[in-house]
């Protein structure tokens, strides 16, 4: 890293950390209004911003380009087909979660069941991002820095492992650090910073990608892409493929639709909007920036593979080989710095909605009713710290494994399609009782579990495609609840109130854009698609 590199590069880190600084410095961060909602006065903008950047982090930059390395164009359904995720997000789920004025899925899941299925739906989201979420953004975001800045060079460290270790440790202390001793609103304004940085930063990866590929002109690379790389220019993914075509309609539609609706890391942030209106034109224009992802999250991958192709490289390592390779020096050290703060964004937000979860379906809830509000924001800090040291100390152990975004998305599917039926089957009905509820949430965890990691389960799951078998268990669930409930109903039926904590006037132009966006979703599949792969 020369000089000027090393100066950009924290330049854009200090500016971000001093503007996040000046426009929370007089944020209430003692209340848990203030601290874990931002005291509901976030605007869509930020909400976009936030919602853009906690998902956008290393394990999409790293790990979707990596995906794109193996399988082409098709994994770009994790982008694209996210959007009708967030229509249904728009239109349907925010709509109740606001009107409840619940701070977390499991408060909503009380409110509409009972408390016993909020304590059970707490264990899990907390088990989750304890084990699975935070290591992966750590680990990811390791390993980008490292192959992005050449950290080997750098520091003269040779051990990938010691190398590994030192990053993660000081990422994970950095992020902690802005999760910890801010709130939710610091998140959202250094996510949208950051995001700025980053999207930047992502195109002109892309256009310096194109340039390479075409010997010095754009144009040329874009046309030499389909010349060198034919197979992968296909949003149709064949029986080889991570994405199979006919699991866009089951597994990947589920996860999508957990992540963009009931996932307390990314809708936490909808929670603090202002009004109705301003949460549905985040969520919406989230909707509209995600259309755009394939350009940096999936093209960069598929020249990589043009690029690269013969080399033995692991999939997961093709991203920062080719940022290494293309972008010009003076602007290394700036994307380093966006990447360094997307690793911050995803892991503070996950940090921060943990450490809510806590705070108030825990703490409050069940340990200390009569604590304080600084007692509660101080029992979630604490907790934080705890987490934080497990996942820098879980992090490195996933160094074995294969495609990082694949493994995420399949432990992630424990917990999503669980979660995800409680929920639409509370909103969906009014007479399903509380026990439905459990029998769901402790079911599907059992059944998937067993069907991933139990002989000879697992095998029966591989030959089937892992994304129909979490459909299927999407589909039983659904099932038994409904069930359970015509055979036992509740004694009366669940009402709704709204307890006014927003403005519950929707956006007028909500469904319009959504039927926009939902044409542009079409029209991208389309013109990608070779269905020649399905026979």
């Amino acid at each position: 890293m020369n000089a000027f590199m090393l100066i950009s590069f924290l330049f854009f880190t200090l500016l971000v950390a001093f503007l996040t600084w000046w426009f929370t410095r007089r944020q209430d961060m003692h209340s848990q209004n203030g601290y874990f909602l931002a005291g509901r006065n976030l605007s869509f903008p930020l909400i976009a911003g936030s919602l853009l950047l906690t998902n956008l982090s290393t394990e999409q930059m790293v790990g979707l380009n990596g995906s794109a390395f193996a399988d082409g164009f098709s994994v770009m359904v994790w982008e694209v087909g996210a959007v009708i995720a967030l229509l249904a997000m728009a239109l349907f789920f925010l709509p109740r979660f606001l009107k409840s004025g619940v701070t977390t899925v499991p408060e909503y899941l009380n409110i509409r069941f009972d408390s016993g299925t909020r304590l059970i739906a707490n264990i899990i989201f907390l088990s989750a991002y304890a084990l699975i979420l935070l290591p992966i953004i750590l680990y990811t975001g390791a390993l980008g820095l490292i192959g992005i800045l050449d950290l080997h060079a750098l520091t003269g460290i040779q051990s990938d492992t010691t190398l590994l270790i030192l990053i993660v440790t000081a990422v994970g202390i950095i992020g902690s650090l802005y999760a910890l001793t801010g709130g939710l609103r610091t998140v959202a304004v250094s996510d949208t910073l950051n995001g700025i940085g980053l999207l930047t930063g992502g195109f002109l990866i892309t256009f310096f990608a194109f340039k390479m590929l075409g010997n010095g002109n754009f144009i040329q690379g874009v046309s030499r892409l389909s010349e060198l790389a034919p197979d992968h220019m296909n949003s149709i993914g064949g029986s080889g493929s991570s994405v199979p075509f006919s699991t866009v309609f089951s597994g990947v539609m589920l996860l999508n639709f957990f992540y963009w609706t009931t996932n307390q890391q990314i809708i936490q942030r909808t929670f603090g909007a202002k009004s109705l209106a301003e949460g549905q034109k985040g969520v919406l224009l989230t909707g509209g920036l995600k259309l755009l992802g394939p350009l940096y999250l999936v093209l960069p991958g598929i020249i990589a593979f043009a690029l690269f192709a013969g080399r033995n490289i692991k999939a997961d390592h093709a991203y920062g080989m080719l940022v290494n390779s293309v972008l010009p020096t003076p602007l290394a050290g700036f994307f380093a710095a966006a990447m360094l703060g997307a690793i911050l964004s995803s892991f503070n937000s996950a940090l921060n909605s943990t450490c809510t979860l806590f705070s108030l379906d825990i703490y409050k809830a069940r340990i200390r009713p009569d604590a304080s509000e600084k007692q509660v924001v101080r029992s979630g800090r604490i907790v934080g710290i705890v987490l934080s040291v497990f996942a820098m100390i879980v992090a490195p152990l996933l160094a074995g494994t294969g495609s990082i975004y694949s493994y995420l998305q399949k432990m992630n599917g424990i917990y999503f399609i669980p979660i995800f039926a409680v929920v639409l089957t509370g909103m969906l009905t009014r007479r399903v009782p509380a026990r439905a509820a459990k029998a769901g949430l402790i079911s599907g965890l059992a059944i998937i579990a067993t069907g991933y990691f139990i002989p000879p389960f697992n095998r029966i799951v591989a030959q089937m495609h892992e994304y129909h078998f979490l459909g299927l268990v999407f589909a039983y669930l659904i099932v038994i609840m409904l069930v359970m409930g015509a055979s036992r109903p509740r004694e009366t039926e669940f009402i709704q109130h709204d307890v006014k904590a927003v403005d519950m006037t929707p956006w007028k132009l909500a469904k319009p854009v959504s039927a926009i966006l939902l044409a542009l979703i079409i029209l991208i599949f389309v013109l990608f698609a070779d269905f020649s792969v399905l026979g």
